[in-house]
């Protein structure tokens, strides 16, 4: 893990940015009390991109404006997210 200044990190972007292409954990220090992690965005992090996820969400809406929803209490959806 490396961990560098914002100054150290706008000066050798390109160089930081291979380091994490190449699986290396790089930190953004920001001050005293800021921190700043830096990873790749991967296939799983552009769910919404998926045109099969974007065709649900359509479907869905459009069930809701037919009025074809269930309606759950608190606790139901508290068990459904398991939170």
């Amino acid at each position: 893990m490396l961990i560098v200044s914002t100054r150290e990190f706008r000066s050798n972007q390109s160089m930081y940015f291979d380091l994490i292409d190449k699986n290396e954990q790089v930190i953004i220090q920001r001050g005293k009390n800021k921190a700043y992690a830096l990873t790749p965005i991967t296939d799983d992090d552009r769910y919404f991109s998926d045109p099969q996820i974007i065709e649900r969400i359509k479907h869905s809406m459009k069930q809701a404006d037919n009025g074809q929803i269930t309606i759950m209490t608190k606790v139901q959806r508290k068990e459904m997210l398991g939170l």
